[in-house]
């Protein structure tokens, strides 16, 4: 048993050390993403304002995902991840500067966030190839699950972090911590990390390669399938989240403290479900599991949450709607890893990132406008309904808890019919 456990940390050693590292940095880029979120809204007072910060970090990445994966599929992956590092921590230092010298405004703030999306664009893709290459096939599962489990630390931690910080050594004190992270993972990706050579470089147009990418994807109905699905689950869930306040703090038993606590469960929940699925056997059928456990998640959240008005029922939606995220998460990297040929997976990938999440800014907006304008107006004008009063209530908020049923029942007809079209296709695992 020891000897296999040896052979194990031997054969994930690079992968161990980059997502370590790697998972270090980008908890310090997160902390001062939060950080500055909370310095603008000091600064402004307007919810709007710091929304446009990540907006202006989103952006680069749904437009221009299909060329950055061009891009990598022509350039070494490791020196492209290391220049995009640099580029970024280049964009931290110049806050740092600007900080210090009183001359930081907002729409520095603004540019910077731009090009630090640009530069996380490119190097998204070529990250992903890299563990492609550095990660034997057996344990693909397994690592999908360790990833997970660092990004649900990071939405645990991110804020928790920032704000102590904040509070204690100031903004400039959260950029020497970020700078402090990027050094560490920059080091141990210089100089610890190999990554094999595939034959993904490429010298053809930025233009062809994007191209390739598409037809991949046109060519492959199964795979183009679960994107599309991906990014209808990501539509339900952005509106989810757009409409979760409204429907948690005008509640009686509802205030910002309970908002953060329903929030803080789905962190929690991912972190459960990353562990579980690093020790699960192999399934029988990935693809069903994708589904499926989306199928659960999407239905029993929304109807928990819409039904009730308890705040611990509304945790324990929480748990449920995200419990099983790293199960399909880790399932669907698993297909696309071993099905997509690794020197086409740069531009396959990135032409995904652009299909799967372009949906977020539009289920955000959806939420927010289905709420104000829709559904609350809906539940003010019909309130002398019995049957309304009973299952979403009656006063402020009631609109929100509607809108939650509306996105259980879109959500599981997304499943349900993305389902019977999946069971065409067939997906062959060596």
């Amino acid at each position: 048993m020891n000897n296999i456990k040896k052979n194990e940390l031997y054969e994930l050693k690079d992968f161990l050390i980059l997502w370590s590292t790697q998972s270090v940095s980008q908890l310090g880029s997160s902390i001062t993403a939060f950080a500055l979120t909370l310095w603008l809204y000091e600064k402004t007072g307007s919810s709007l304002c710091t929304a446009v910060l990540t907006i202006c970090s989103y952006a680069p990445y749904v437009l221009m995902s299909i060329f950055a994966g061009a891009l990598t599929d022509r350039f070494d992956k490791k020196k492209t991840m290391l220049v995009c590092d640099v580029f970024a921590v280049i964009c931290t230092i110049v806050v740092f500067v600007l900080f210090s010298t009183n001359c930081l405004m907002i729409w520095h703030l603004y540019a910077l966030n731009a090009i630090s999306g640009l530069m996380n664009t490119v190097q998204q893709p070529a990250s992903e190839v890299a563990m492609t290459l550095i990660i034997p096939e057996k344990y693909y599962q397994k690592t999908s699950g360790l990833r997970s489990l660092s990004r649900s630390l990071r939405s645990i931690l991110n804020p928790l972090i920032a704000t102590a910080l904040y509070s204690f050594v100031g903004l400039n004190g959260v950029i020497v911590v970020d700078i402090g992270s990027f050094i560490v993972a920059f080091i141990a990706l210089q100089f610890f990390i190999k990554i094999p050579e595939s034959k993904s470089e490429r010298k053809e147009g930025v233009f062809v390669l994007a191209k390739e990418g598409i037809g991949y994807l046109k060519d492959n109905p199964m795979i183009m399938t679960l994107i599309l699905f991906m990014a209808g689950v990501n539509l339900v869930a952005s509106a989810f989240d757009a409409t979760l306040p409204g429907y948690v703090l005008p509640n009686p038993k509802g205030n910002q403290a309970v908002l953060g606590i329903v929030t803080s469960c789905s962190g929690v929940a991912m972190i459960i479900g990353s562990l579980i699925v690093s020790v699960l056997p192999k399934p029988k059928d990935r693809v069903k599991v994708v589904y499926v456990t989306m199928l659960f998640s999407l239905g029993t959240e929304n109807f928990l949450l819409a039904f009730s008005r308890e705040p611990f029922v509304w945790c324990v939606g929480q748990i449920i709607g995200w419990i099983l995220v790293p199960i399909m998460s880790a399932n669907l990297d698993v297909i696309l890893r071993s099905t997509i040929p690794v020197e086409l997976q740069g531009r396959v990938y990135a032409c995904r990132n652009t299909l799967q999440f372009f949906t977020i800014p539009i289920g955000l907006f959806l939420g927010g406008f289905m709420v104000d304008n829709v559904c609350e107006p809906f539940m003010e004008t019909y309130d002398y309904l019995s049957v309304l009063k009973l299952l979403f209530g009656s006063d402020k908020g009631s609109g929100a808890a509607l809108m939650m049923f509306i996105l259980g029942v879109s959500g599981s007809l997304i499943c349900i019919i993305t389902g019977k079209k999946l069971k065409k296709y067939q997906y062959n695992e060596l």
